[in-house]
């Protein structure tokens, strides 16, 4: 009989464990949750001018815009672009170490790859400040290279996205503020 019950005993003590940890830890969420609204408060606006930023750089490649202004927007864009990642990369790091599994070393690989995003699109506009936009020739090979360029840094602002997706960074995403470029 002692047997039997010490087996019922065990199998209850196991099946809580069992149990407790499926349904998650419910302070350890609460913390996540605040961690993960702490930094989309800050990155909502962000989100919204790299949006709009975006926007502007289609709208002007899809249109027969002149070289004058194809210059003027997307050095604009490329600015506010390095802004915006050099700021959400700030506002990671203040919000401090991020209550999840691996929440430090993904944080330290999310903010690296932003400040080189953020990089990326500042040499951006250096090159595409020195194109001349009056020799259309020089202009269009010039804008090749940008091009190029652009390609490289949306690769790495997908890696990023891949990152915060694979970690429990991805908790990010339940908030509302983040929502604006949450993967579909």
């Amino acid at each position: 009989m002692n047997k039997k019950l010490a087996a019922a005993v065990s199998c209850g003590a196991v099946l809580m464990l069992v149990l407790s940890g499926c349904g998650g830890d419910d302070d350890g969420d609460k913390k996540a949750d605040a961690w993960a609204k702490k930094v989309c408060d800050k990155w909502e606006p962000e989100l919204t001018k790299i949006k709009g930023t975006n926007d502007d750089l289609k709208r002007v490649a899809s249109q027969s815009s002149k070289p004058e202004e194809v210059q003027k927007t997307d050095s604009a864009a490329f600015q506010t672009l390095s802004e915006s990642y050099k700021s959400m990369a700030a506002s990671l790091t203040a919000a401090g170490e991020a209550p999840v599994k691996d929440g430090k070393t993904a944080q330290d690989s999310v903010v690296k790859s932003y400040g080189e995003i953020s990089k990326g699109y500042t040499d951006l506009k250096t090159k595409i400040d020195a194109l001349d936009p009056k020799d259309q020739a020089k202009f269009a090979d010039g804008l090749q290279q940008v091009a190029g360029g652009l390609t490289e840094v949306a690769a790495n602002e997908t890696a990023s996205k891949e990152k915060l997706n694979s970690t429990g960074l991805k908790v990010i995403y339940s908030q509302k503020g983040c929502q604006v470029s949450a993967p579909k």
